[in-house]
């Protein structure tokens, strides 16, 4: 039966997103993850992405720094207000409307009397789709090179809530059953720089580290190239493998 349906060309190759635990080097299901939730602390990320062909950003946030070598797209929510801002800080950003304050009222100088932003433009979600931002990292556009694939633009989706970060998330198709989602309506690049182990591959500057040892050291990069606006601390619930509780 299965080789009538290949025969037929009815098969096709596809990626699905599973828990896996690295250091059993298995697969876990719902039910196993469901019993090694644990809160941990450790930094996000809020990231500045360069749009294309103007001197701004588009503020992202996320909480795994260590996916962001494989960013293929950003992701606003269709429906909410976003706004364009020119920052205390000097620069100018994309993000959501509702989040202002929370992310950039700490630049306002009250001594001075200066504000933390001045908003410059407001759209919707659906007026940024299509905004095309400089990749982050060379080695998931020479991926999305290869594939014959359009990525580093903004996308819409409507899971992205305004109630943590800017209102705009980074997209990594291969490492979250949302993103993966994105990635299929999209069409966007497929990138894996990670290895059965849990370590980064060769073709990232963060080649050999385990995934969260890579964290400090991709902050450590954006950092240093004047990407990262801010790395809070966030405290979530975070899977465990029930057998080795790692």
């Amino acid at each position: 039966a299965l080789k009538e349906i290949w025969n037929k060309g009815l098969l096709y190759k596809g990626f699905k997103i599973v828990p896996y635990c690295p250091r059993c080097g298995t697969p876990l299901s719902s039910h196993e993850v469901a019993q090694g939730y644990k809160d941990v602390k450790e930094r996000s990320a809020v990231v500045r992405f360069k749009a294309k062909g103007e001197d701004a950003y588009i503020l992202a946030w996320t909480t795994t720094p260590w996916t962001l070598p494989s960013n293929v797209a950003l992701c606003v929510n269709p429906k909410e207000t976003y706004v364009k801002v020119k920052a205390a800080d000097g620069f100018t950003y994309y993000m959501a409307e509702a989040l202002l304050d929370t992310v950039l009222g700490k630049l306002a100088d009250k001594e001075n009397g200066t504000p933390a932003y001045e908003i410059l433009e407001t759209y919707v979600g659906t007026d940024l789709e299509g905004k095309e931002y400089e990749p982050l990292y060379q080695c998931a556009a020479d991926v999305a090179e290869k594939q014959h694939k359009k990525g580093h633009y903004v996308t819409c989706a409507d899971y992205v809530t305004l109630t943590d970060g800017t209102g705009v998330v980074h997209i990594a198709p291969a490492f979250g059953e949302d993103d993966a989602q994105v990635g299929r309506k999209y069409d966007l690049p497929f990138v894996q720089f990670v290895d059965a182990k849990g370590n980064m591959t060769e073709e990232t500057p963060f080649a050999g580290l385990f995934v969260k040892k890579a964290d400090p050291e991709v902050l450590k990069d954006l950092r240093e190239r004047d990407l990262l606006f801010e790395a809070p601390v966030f405290e979530h619930s975070y899977p465990h493998c029930w057998r080795c509780d790692t």
